[in-house]
């Protein structure tokens, strides 16, 4: 069943009065605390775990209750939640009864969005990238704008900030609808590709909502979307027919923003972009992927129609230091150079098994991969196998879905099966503890090794360069990672787990919620960011 939401209209969060997160850890939930407490007001949040975001919410002003109890509502106003959080949580049940103002976090987000020209990021792949690409130019040409986005933008920290400036820019998540909520002066959509079927049904719900998204925009404002991409290609045609303004980028010849001479190398991404015929100079990214570049197109455009000077966007494109687990460089020991990819969707992690192949040159490329929910494991088996054939070697571990019952014959069984690679070169692991072993066993200094798929996945980088670092009797060299620290026994958000090989205790958040809040004791209902 989808929550039904309410659409954005004349409520600010000065109108929430105090207000409560619940699973205030995660990177969503605390970006939003963070955006509320600059703002002034008085906003607390409940967690059951330390994480690394709590300290600069008590800074800021925030109080942080370590458990879920009914007396942490006591004077609030407001209280907002996540996808992830069941609708049986004692403090939701408790505002109810208290009848208090229950809000999605996306409804919340899109009351601090009140009276700010909105630029909405949307799309099946690059959101996370392509909103922090978008924020980056504005910040470069002096707009200080707001933003909200759904992953900390490296050597940044932070995936949220109040800014002075006109333009709030904000990561809209179409997995459970809540993207409808939002009213942008700027609408991008990176792609349209299957998925979330289990909240749409089938593909052409699935694109009409993406329609429907994009019908909320401004009628002063505009919509971008990729030229290049079928499904966006689709919805450019069909908006336009409608009279909506739409501006498309990539390679394509009818492209608006048209990308020529792209290049990728384990150094980074180069183009020249041309509209209408008009040059309008070569840009470069410091992070590989021709993925990259059609996402950081998306900023260019937004840049040009908005009438922003385009050295900001080519100086703020030049040292885009990418996001927290997109291309995330973890570290290297014993010679094995270690990343981490947040990728799931076969096309997403397509494109990140090309791009890590350019970086291992001649090395091999190892994917350590947790699939991400049962039903798209069973119905992309066959596009996901074909995405890890692009590894010279498998090491995979059970999906990770929280809430999902599997059946027999589901799940890493069917798709270690499927994946055309020879049986020595793939191996099954079946406990969170086999993974770093068996790495440890297979790769060869040069080598590349990712970490790739759900949140939990994300949490297994340091043992894998531990585990390295040990064969050769050394230490590793990790990355720099601003907020990357786990503390013992913490998750990666918090949902029931059926099936799945997480490390002791450990969790992941709803389907395209950000890594963050916390482990639930036995019976005590769970939290997410």
């Amino acid at each position: 069943m989808t929550a039904q939401f309410t659409p954005a209209g004349t409520l600010t969060a000065e109108d929430l009065g105090t207000i409560h997160l619940i699973g205030v850890g995660g990177v969503g939930m605390s970006g939003l605390a963070r955006l509320f407490l600059t703002r002034g007001i008085p906003t607390s949040g409940s967690e059951l775990r330390e994480w690394p975001s709590l300290a600069g919410l008590r800074a800021l002003g925030g109080t942080i209750h370590m458990t879920h109890e009914a007396t942490n509502l006591d004077g609030v106003d407001t209280v907002v939640y996540s996808s992830a959080i069941p609708q049986d949580h004692l403090e939701l049940v408790e505002a109810r009864r208290r009848g208090l103002r229950v809000l999605h976090r996306s409804e919340a987000l899109a009351a601090a969005m009140t009276g700010r020209r909105a630029v909405a990021v949307a799309g099946t792949h690059g959101k996370t990238t392509t909103t922090s690409m978008v924020t980056m130019v504005l910040q470069q040409a002096g707009a200080d704008p707001s933003f909200v986005i759904g992953g900390e933008i490296s050597e940044v920290g932070s995936g949220a900030h109040h800014g002075t400036g006109e333009y709030f820019v904000v990561e809209a998540d179409e997995s459970d609808r809540s993207f409808l909520i939002y009213r942008p002066y700027v609408s991008i959509i990176t792609n349209v590709e299957a998925d979330h079927l289990n909240t749409y049904g089938d593909y052409a719900t699935l694109e009409a909502a993406f329609v429907e998204f994009a019908r909320l925009t401004d009628p002063d404002g505009f919509i971008i979307t990729c030229a290049d991409d079928p499904g966006g290609r689709r919805l450019a045609e069909t908006l336009r027919a409608e009279g909506r303004r739409v501006y498309t980028y990539g390679e394509a010849a009818d492209a608006d923003l048209r990308l020529t001479e792209m290049s990728s190398s384990a150094r980074g991404v180069r183009y020249l972009a041309a509209i209408d015929g008009r040059s309008l100079g070569e840009f470069r990214l410091p992070v590989p992927g021709r993925h990259m570049g059609l996402n950081s197109a998306s900023a260019v455009l937004a840049a040009y129609l908005l009438e922003l000077p385009m050295v900001a966007a080519e100086t703020a494109l030049a040292v885009f230091p990418g996001v927290r687990r997109r291309f995330e460089r973890k570290g290297v020991a014993d010679g094995v150079l270690v990343y981490d990819e947040y990728a799931y969707h076969p096309t997403s992690m397509t494109l990140a098994n090309q791009t890590l192949r350019e970086v291992a040159g001649e090395g091999r490329l190892i994917v350590v991969f947790q699939p991400y929910r049962l039903y798209r494991t069973r119905d992309l088996q066959a596009e996901i196998a074909e995405a890890l054939a692009i590894a010279d070697e498998l090491v995979l571990l059970e999906v990770f879905g929280p809430g999902e019952l599997r059946q027999p014959g589901e799940g890493a069984a069917a798709l270690i099966e499927a994946v055309p690679l020879p049986a020595e070169h793939k191996v099954f692991v079946d406990s969170w503890e086999d993974a770093p072993v068996e790495v440890a066993r297979r790769a060869r200094p040069g080598d590349v090794v990712v970490t790739m798929g759900a949140p939990p996945i994300s949490l297994m980088g340091d043992e894998l360069l531990a585990a390295l670092a040990a064969r050769a009797g050394g230490t590793a060299d990790t990355a720099a990672v601003v907020g990357s620290a786990v503390p013992d026994g913490a998750t990666a958000g918090a949902e029931s787990v059926v099936g799945s090989a997480v490390p002791d205790g450990a969790t992941a958040g709803g389907d395209g919620a950000a890594l963050g809040g916390a482990a639930a004791p036995d019976g005590a209902a769970p939290t997410a960011g």
